[in-house]
């Protein structure tokens, strides 16, 4: 799920210093929120997932959370500029 524009949020796991952000598993935590289980699986809600983009850990955050849970959404970009990473949309 995108927003009417096709673009998600994309919060890099890189500081704009360049430093790599740790834990080297927050994309997963983070993700974890609206995660669910089946079969014995972690499934990743289309609203936010982690990925990979140039060998960096990141977070897809649809922009559509926003009316869904705002709170989650608002929690989420709050983390992300508190720890100085780096925020970006993709088409």
């Amino acid at each position: 799920m995108t927003d009417k524009s096709g673009k998600r949020i994309i919060i890099e796991g890189v500081t704009e210093s360049g430093e790599q952000f740790r834990p080297s598993d927050w994309a997963e935590r983070m993700s974890g929120s609206l995660s669910t289980f089946k079969n014995h699986r972690i499934v990743y809600s289309p609203m936010l997932q982690p990925a990979v983009k140039a060998g960096n850990k990141c977070v897809m955050l649809d922009p559509a959370l926003k009316e869904s849970n705002p709170e989650l959404y608002q929690s989420i970009l709050k983390f992300a500029q508190a720890n100085k990473l780096k925020i970006c949309d993709e088409e």
